[in-house]
């Protein structure tokens, strides 16, 4: 995939009460929208989480969230299809260390493909990081499956 055009995908990040039921409103939400999840993540605090998704219709999952009274940020992320063995993520992540390419955070994902894992990659720019990782030979996902 040549990077010139690479946007990445978008994830959204949705702020969720830290209380008994509210992860499950939130999935209900979307599964009422008729949204299919692909990825996701969440991090607590004792106060509230922020659930990080990965979805087929991100617009009208934004929308159905907000609608929803959800706090709802959209960002671009870089799904990277690293080798499903030791060390793997280690050349991805020194690929970009020494790139200069500072990684905020990122999570694996289950995904049907043989001899792959996947993750999500967020990095401030995603067009050196998807440049730096695909000079290496390391596959960037134009979708996610």
């Amino acid at each position: 995939m040549s990077t010139d055009h690479f946007i990445g995908t978008e994830q959204l990040s949705v702020f969720v009460e830290n209380k008994p039921g509210k992860l499950v409103e939130v999935t209900e939400v979307l599964a009422a929208a008729g949204i299919d999840l692909r990825a996701l993540s969440i991090a607590d605090t004792a106060d509230f989480g922020v659930l990080r998704v990965i979805v087929d219709k991100p617009d009208s999952a934004f929308r159905a969230l907000t609608d929803a009274g959800y706090i709802v940020k959209i960002n671009k992320v870089l799904p990277v299809s690293i080798g499903d063995t030791p060390g793997s993520l280690a050349k991805a992540l020194r690929v970009l260390a020494d790139a200069g390419i500072e990684v905020e955070y990122l999570y694996a994902f289950v995904a049907h493909g043989k001899d792959s894992a996947y993750v999500i990659i967020r990095v401030e720019d995603n067009e050196s990081a998807a440049a730096a990782l695909e000079k290496a030979g390391i596959g960037i996902m134009s979708e996610l499956i």
